[in-house]
Order: C-alpha cells, then structure tokens, then sequence
C-alpha cells in the first residue's frame, strides 16, 4: 500500500474512450481494496475514472477515523482483446477535503530571520545577492575611504553638532558594547567559527569605534542592526560554507588482515625470557623492519 508515495489527482486526466467491463467493475475493486486495508476502512463506492485506454481507477471511501477525506484508488487495467481484468495499483490518496500537510519548501526559505541561535550554522550561497567582491589592494581602499561625504577628522571635531562624545563617553560605551550579546563574550560568539571582522555582512564604522565596531547587516543574523564587536561572530556568517563530501581514509577494517593494508610489513618472532620461566615466541610487527630504518641495538632477531 503506497501511502508515501506521490499524490496523483482523483480527476480525469485523459479522453481515454470508456471501457465498460472496467467501468462495471466495482465489486472486484472493492475486494481488491478490503484485501489491502481491511474491510473495516473501506467505504462505498464514490467514482470511476478513465485514465487512459483500458486503465481505469476506482475510488472508495476511507472509513479510517485518522485519514477523513481520504479516499482508496484502485487501478485496473485490460490488455486488448481479453475479457480478464488485472489490478495493478491500491493506494491511499487525498479527497478534496482531505487533511494534507502544506506544501514542503527547501530549508533555505523556512529560515526566517531571529531563527539563528547559539551554536547554529547557516550557509551562505556563493551567488548571494547582498553580497559583492570586496576590495584587495590598499589603494583602492583608501580611495574609497577618501571619497567618504563625512570625513572622519571632521565628523570627530563636531562640525553639524554642538557636542560630541568625550573619551569616557566612548569607552563607558565600548565597554557596554563589548559585554553585551554582540561582543566576544557572548554565548552566540563563543560557538561561531568566524569572526564579523572577515564578514561581508559587515558595514565599518569611522572613528575611533570603528577599530573595535561595526554594524552587522545581515538580515538572518540576530545582530542585524546593531552594533557588534569586531570579534563577535554567529552561524549566519558570508563566508559559512557547506563542506564538501571527502572519502573516509583507508585503514585496517573489521576482518582485515594486516598483510591486506600493509604488505611491506615484515612479521618477526621475538623471543622472550623471563627468569624461572619458559615462554615460547609469540609473533610480533617489527615496524622498523618495514620503514627500513631499524636500531641495531634493538632489532629482533630474524625469524626461521
């Protein structure tokens, strides 16, 4: 019985012409039915359809308290000129009123924003819009830096404002920033990989803050819109890739002998002696023997 498997429409689906010893029947449907789901589920007889020549499908009530709306299909087919009908196919499919599960959407777009929590991951596409090639050669930085409409050395001196904050009032600020939930400390950084300072999700900030601050424009970061420390860091970081699959390393298996994996490998019997004691030779791995570089002072002796 394929309950799981893909959900096919109860209408018509061709103008197949109606075949009247498949349309008539329904008794040998339904007995096919009651032998796959039990008698007790299966209800009366709703409709019959043609999907295609001499291919036709019955559908039944389904009676089972836990799938209301549902209906049984049975498929039954009749090769040309024969009066024998074979069925090929009884599953359980949804009714019009049926009670089905929404539509299944890939992870990527049931992440919603705040979502992200300590110790989460979330890769970034190579081909993500918010994101662009960043600049590699210092000139072209500071030419950027240049072009700025607020030059920092003006902004700092308080041109457009009447005052501006004092060093205490930076550094009661810095130290505010760098405790809170977007600085190193929190748990949210403790377990990240990465660091804001190499995210492109990063927007810097001028001044003096902006050796130790930034901005974090990342929608699906839960610091998005604030201001985090430049070593704060969380799973929604640009540079968080999906690993490639890698194949295990070969090694010295359940039922592997050691001569499979390692041919070279010569095997000695050393012989121990212990005082008042006979203790035969047990075979040992003379790994010296095999990397070709023994101590002769402790070789073991050949072996007969």
């Amino acid at each position: 019985m394929g309950h799981n498997r893909r959900m096919t429409s109860l209408l018509p689906t061709s103008d197949a012409k109606r075949d009247a010893a498949l349309v008539a029947a329904v008794d040998q449907a339904r007995a096919a039915a009651v032998e796959e789901a039990g008698v007790d589920v299966v209800g009366d007889h709703i409709a019959v359809v043609m999907e295609a020549d001499r291919l036709a499908t019955h559908t039944f009530a389904c009676l089972n308290p836990a799938y209301v709306g549902w209906q049984w299909a049975v498929t039954l087919a009749r090769a040309p000129r024969s009066k024998s009908l074979t069925v090929t196919e009884v599953v359980l499919l949804p009714g019009p009123d049926a009670l089905v599960a929404p539509a299944w959407v890939p992870w990527s777009e049931r992440v919603q924003p705040g979502d992200l929590s300590a110790g989460d991951v979330l890769p970034t596409a190579a081909d993500d819009a918010r994101l662009v090639a960043g600049f590699t050669d210092q000139d072209a930085v500071e030419g950027v830096s240049s072009a700025s409409p607020l030059q920092p050395g003006q902004w700092e001196i308080g041109l457009g404002r009447l005052r501006v904050l004092s060093p205490i009032g930076r550094d009661d600020a810095a130290d505010r920033w760098v405790e809170g939930d977007f600085g190193p400390n929190s748990a949210m950084a403790k377990q990240a990989a990465l660091e804001c300072c190499t995210c492109g999700f990063l927007l810097p900030m001028s001044g003096p803050m902006g050796q130790q601050f930034a901005v974090c424009a990342n929608e699906m970061s839960p610091a998005d819109g604030h201001v985090v420390a430049l070593t704060y860091g969380c799973g929604a970081h640009s540079e968080v890739m999906v690993a490639p699959q890698t194949e295990p390393e070969p090694g010295v298996g359940e039922g592997e002998s050691l001569e499979a994996i390692a041919p070279d490998v010569e095997v000695a019997e050393i012989e121990i002696i212990v005082e008042g004691d006979d203790v035969e030779a047990e075979p040992a791995v003379d790994a010296a023997v095999a990397e070709g570089d023994a101590d002769p002072a402790v070789d073991a002796p050949e072996a007969d």
